[in-house]
Parts: structure tokens; sequence; C-alpha cells
């Protein structure tokens, strides 16, 4: 019995050693390390009319496959290859917080090593129309501000925080230094300052004024644009694509044409909308290689009468799917 007793006890000794060592290899803290070699390249879209024309396109090759889709906390991810090299494909969902937090699940979930994002924009340069596509090399957040009280003791004067005082200063400094930083005025009461961000290998965290899309796929963007077909609008007017200059991103849908001129004075910017600079953020704080096509679905104010955002944001997505596949093909390739 006494025998029978100190078996018994041994083996629930031995399985709670066991269960203690199975509950410390799955209590590791922090996303996935993923040891693959072949690491995917993400295709990204923000809302509906884009990531339809991405399906629709995607469907009419042969070469393109999906083989899984799954969704995890609501996001659906659709699991493939592109002429036999991996991809996932996914919706971020509309505006910053849905692009940041989406696009750092996916980096925690797959084995992503490169992001290619395509959407529609407003146009911020006037030489653009319905249908264009930018694949603006810098991306900046235009709506991070301080709004401030009028001095009234001083016409047209605002009454500054002691902190964005200083930081105004850091920025002019910059100015003299780096030939892409904005050039910053108030817009009325409102006075835009720039967020702080903190990486790996960083002491402390940085304001930075933009965020740069990786310089291999911006090269390989110009190949695709020498290479592809002549994008076309339904009417068969030739589309123009300018691969380049500067995107801006906010939590706002804009139709402004004041404000339109104001972001052009201050970023110098091609294009406004509502996720990029978000997911360029995520992929630089990752590591992870970026690039955005974005294509001209309204003018963002600089329109007469009724912005056309929901007649044009189809045909946009098309185009822009266009040159996103000739992206594509020049990866395949790499």
């Amino acid at each position: 019995m006494l025998n029978k007793l100190f078996i018994h006890l041994l083996m629930l000794h031995c399985l709670v050693l066991f269960s203690s060592q199975i509950i410390a290899k799955t209590q590791k803290y922090g996303p996935k390390e993923f040891t693959v070699e072949n690491k995917w390249t993400a295709i990204v879209a923000a809302y509906e009319p884009e990531i339809k024309a991405i399906d629709h396109a995607f469907s009419k090759l042969d070469d393109a496959q999906i083989t899984e889709t799954i969704t995890i906390k609501g996001v659906k991810y659709q699991l493939g290859t592109y002429k036999g090299e991996p991809i996932v494909i996914f919706t971020t969902g509309i505006s910053v917080p849905n692009a940041a937090m989406t696009m750092q699940m996916a980096l925690d979930y797959f084995p992503i090593d490169r992001v290619v994002m395509m959407g529609i924009a407003g146009a911020i340069n006037p030489e653009f129309q319905p249908g264009d596509i930018a694949i603006p090399e810098r991306w900046y957040f235009h709506d991070e501000s301080v709004y401030v009280n009028p001095d009234k003791k001083e016409a047209g004067e605002f009454i500054l925080p002691d902190y964005y005082e200083a930081a105004l200063a850091r920025y002019k400094a910059r100015e003299l230094k780096d030939p892409h930083a904005p050039k910053y005025e108030n817009y009325g009461f409102i006075h835009p300052e720039e967020m702080a961000v903190v990486k790996e290998g960083w002491d402390t965290p940085k304001q930075m004024p933009y965020f740069t899309a990786t310089p291999e796929l911006i090269e390989l963007t110009k190949k695709a644009v020498a290479a592809v077909s002549p994008i076309k609008m339904p009417s068969g007017h030739p589309i123009q694509i300018k691969v380049g200059g500067n995107g801006v991103t906010g939590s706002v849908f804009l139709d402004n044409a004041d404000y339109r001129q104001w972001l052009q004075r201050v970023y110098t910017a091609q294009v406004s909308e509502m996720e990029s600079a978000a997911v360029g953020q995520v992929c630089f704080i990752n590591d992870v290689d970026w690039v955005i096509i974005r294509s001209i679905s309204d003018l963002a104010g600089g329109q007469q009468g009724k912005n056309v955002e929901n007649v044009f944001d189809g045909i946009a997505s098309g185009t822009g799917t266009k040159l996103m596949i000739g992206l594509l093909d020049q990866i395949v390739n790499l």
C-alpha cells in the first residue's frame, strides 16, 4: 500500500513538473519570432472599393492564388501566392487608429517583411485629376496639433504653451538642415506639431516629421511605371503617374480648398488621405519594407461644388491596382 502511495505521489510530482515546463515555454511575452526564410509580401488596402479592386484583379490572374482565408479579431486575411511568392491580403479599416492597429497585428501574426499598400486619396497637387496616381516617398501626419486661444492683446496672435514655443524653435532649426522638413505655420487657432516615436535601440522617443518609404521599393515602382501598359480611365484618357514627393495623413476627410492650399505650403503635399503615415510608422518601428500607391478619387475641396469621391472611388481603385500588380511583378523578379 505504501509503495502504491509512493508511486502515485511520484507520478503526481512528475506531472506537476512537466506541466510547469509546458507553461513556462508558452508564457513567452511579445510577438512571434518567425524563422521562415521566404517571408511574405502584405498587400494592404483601407476599405471596401479598394479591396474589391484587388480581389477582382487577382481573380483574373492565373498565377495568383488564394489558398486560405482566416479571420482574427474580426479582420479577414487572405493567404496565398503571387507567381509562387507568399502573400497575405487584408484591409486595415479607415483612418489612423485602425490602420496602426491592424498593421501591427498583421506583423505580429504573419512572417511579413514587405508591405505594399494601395488605395485612393484626395489630390493636393492641383495637377492631379481623378484616376491619376501618386507614390510619395515621404508621409506626414498633418493634423497632430495644438488648439490655442487668441491673444486678446495682439490681433492675429495666439497664446502658445511654453512647450510648444520650444518645439517650434526646434522645428525652425531643422528646416535649415532638412530640405523635407515641413515649413510650419498655423491654420488659425490650429498649430501643427509632431508626436514622438520610439523604436528598438533608441533610449528615448524622438519627434519625427515624416516617415520615408523604402528606397528600393520606390525604385521598383519606377521600374513598374516604365514596364506596365499605359493605364487609362474608362473613357480612354491616359492617367498621370508621379513617383516621389510627399503625402499627408490625418483623421480627416479633407474637402476644404483653403486647408488644401495650407497643406501645399506647409508640406508640399501631393495627396491627402487617412492611413498611410500610420502604416509607414508601424513598418518603420518594425523594420519592415514598405511603399504606398495612392490613386486620386477627388480634389480634396479643390473642386467646384460637391466632392465626387463616391463617383471615382471604384475607378481610382482600379487604376491603382493595375500599377500595384506591375510593382508585384518587379518584386517577384528580385
